[in-house]
């Protein structure tokens, strides 16, 4: 399968590689910060990714060489609307690795959040300084930083506006690896090509069960498990797993 790329975007670069989509923010003019266009950009690509079953695993990175993405740039106070990047990589039901490969803070940070992995360049920095501004995050910070670092840990930073290094950040599970600034695209890329031989819909499966147990009880998680792993027996990929391991070759998913 060759690359394909999609409709031209003005903030965002789309590409599209062996079941691998590839998101880079692209404003490095603007260390990459969102404004409404890009949420946009973001929400459109986001909702083609969702309906196309031969993306199996989706990766988000910034352009140039020092910023993942700098912020958010605030609508005009005129304006009763407000825009959201972090709720459209959310929705997104493969699973997303942000590539870390500059500073990710306020919104940027928030957008890091809402993805599933998260690998981090060495000289990155992190921090939500919104309350040094007189506001608070807006683009699901409140909620997502305590789910991933814990309640305390989390209102340390938010109240704080405290900076962050990456090994920090490592320390408290904010990110999953820390590695070497030039290496960060090509870990993500192997990441992803690892999870391209899975079952592409047992991955989104088990995105759902881990993201929606979180709000549930145990009862009701295992109970949601259990849902799942049984619908995937209804699958023509399931069918394929169990025929390739018999036949002791590497199985050919469809995402059926």
């Amino acid at each position: 399968m060759g690359e394909k790329a999609d409709m031209p975007y003005t903030t965002i670069i789309y590409t599209q590689k062996k079941h691998i989509a590839h998101i880079t923010l692209n404003r490095p003019e603007a260390d990459n910060a969102i404004n409404q266009q890009l949420a946009q950009e973001l929400e459109s690509i986001c909702r083609q990714i969702n309906q196309d079953n031969d993306i199996y695993v989706v990766i988000i990175t910034g352009a140039g060489n020092k910023m993942f993405c700098g912020g958010g740039e605030l609508a005009s106070p005129e304006s009763s609307s407000s825009y959201s990047a972090a709720t459209a990589i959310a929705s997104l039901s493969q699973p997303v690795i942000a590539a870390i490969n500059g500073d990710a803070l306020g919104q940027g940070l928030e957008l890091a959040l809402s993805c599933d992995i998260r690998l981090a360049s060495v000289k990155a920095k992190f921090s939500l300084p919104q309350v040094a501004k007189g506001l608070i995050p807006m683009d699901g910070g409140t909620q997502r930083l305590p789910r991933i670092v814990g309640k305390s840990k989390a209102l340390e930073l938010i109240l704080t506006a405290e900076t962050i290094d990456a090994n920090e950040a490592l320390e408290i599970g904010l990110v999953n690896k820390v590695i070497a600034k030039e290496e960060v695209a090509a870990e993500a890329e192997a990441m992803a090509r690892t999870m391209t031989t899975k079952g592409p819909i047992a991955l989104r499966y088990a995105k759902e069960a881990v993201n929606k147990g979180l709000d549930l009880t145990l009862e009701q998680g295992l109970r949601l498990e259990a849902d799942l792993y049984f619908l995937l027996h209804t699958t023509e990929d399931r069918t394929e797993g169990i025929k390739a391991f018999l036949e002791r070759r590497p199985p050919h998913f469809k995402g059926w």
